[in-house]
């Protein structure tokens, strides 16, 4: 029996999809991938996102939100459109959103107030935070202390270390892998915690098109959801647990973060 996979982060709006989206979208439903979750970066990202969500609304949910990069256009309308979209039913998460203190590409106090004004609007709509934190740990946290929004909330593409991740499980967050975990050298810190730790609030994704798995050798280097297999092996691999075994549950812990029927 296959498996059932759930990428639950990959930017499907991104243009190395726009000549072969379709073809995509099929690929990942034949290698077993049920669920994918569209990542929404912007306002006009977006609208983009429940454009492909049309095209297999079996397959595809999708987040609306304002990525930190872009918090310097953000304004008190951005939150009347965010919370518009959410009247649509593929929409099932507020974000991407966070704080990302490694490039700046906004400023400070508006990446902040980005954030917590959508802390408000998830918790004012009960619906789960997708995550983003770079370079930016206490200072994000510190948003928490000023909202507390009780819904779930993953931090996605999680690359940090030991304390990091446990601070993260003792504050309720849920946490994201991606294929960084099979990099040998980058993802060796990630490899010696997956060994040991409970999978409970583990979920995967594939952060299409990027962050491609290292094993494999793919013309382009464009990363897509039917590779979300390689980071459930390496997890499987690391557990030295039965794959089968290993994607059920991070299948099922999907299912109940984005609150879907089983």
């Amino acid at each position: 029996m296959q498996s059932s996979y759930f990428d639950i982060g990959a930017n499907l709006t991104h243009e190395s999809f726009e000549s072969d989206i379709e073809d995509v979208l099929n690929n990942a439903n034949i290698a077993g991938i049920k669920k994918i979750c569209i990542t929404s970066t912007s306002i006009e990202d977006t609208k983009r996102s429940l454009e492909i969500v049309k095209k297999r609304e079996d397959l595809l949910i999708t987040t609306c939100g304002i990525h930190p990069h872009y918090a310097d256009s953000f304004d008190q309308s951005s939150i009347l459109k965010l919370k518009d979209f959410t009247k649509n039913e593929s929409v099932k998460a507020i974000g991407e959103t966070g704080l990302d203190f490694n490039r700046n590409f906004s400023k400070k106090n508006n990446q902040i107030e980005c954030f917590i004004s959508q802390l408000e609007l998830a918790k004012e709509l009960s619906l789960p935070l997708f995550l983003h934190q770079r370079d930016s740990h206490k200072e994000f946290l510190n948003c928490f202390e000023k909202v507390t929004p009780d819904v779930n909330a993953v931090v996605h593409c999680f690359t940090e270390d030991k304390k990091e991740f446990y601070q993260y499980l003792d504050k309720g967050f849920w946490i994201g892998f991606t294929g960084w975990i099979c990099d040998p050298v980058r993802g060796k810190h990630m490899q010696d915690l997956l060994s040991e730790m409970p999978l409970d609030k583990i979920m995967i994704e594939t952060d299409s098109p990027y962050l491609l798995p290292k094993n494999l050798k793919v013309k382009g280097r464009r990363n897509e959801p039917k590779f979300i297999v390689e980071v459930a092996k390496k997890i499987s691999e690391l557990q030295k647990e039965d794959l089968n075994v290993v994607t059920k549950i991070l299948f099922s812990n999907s299912l109940k973060f984005f609150n879907l029927q089983q």
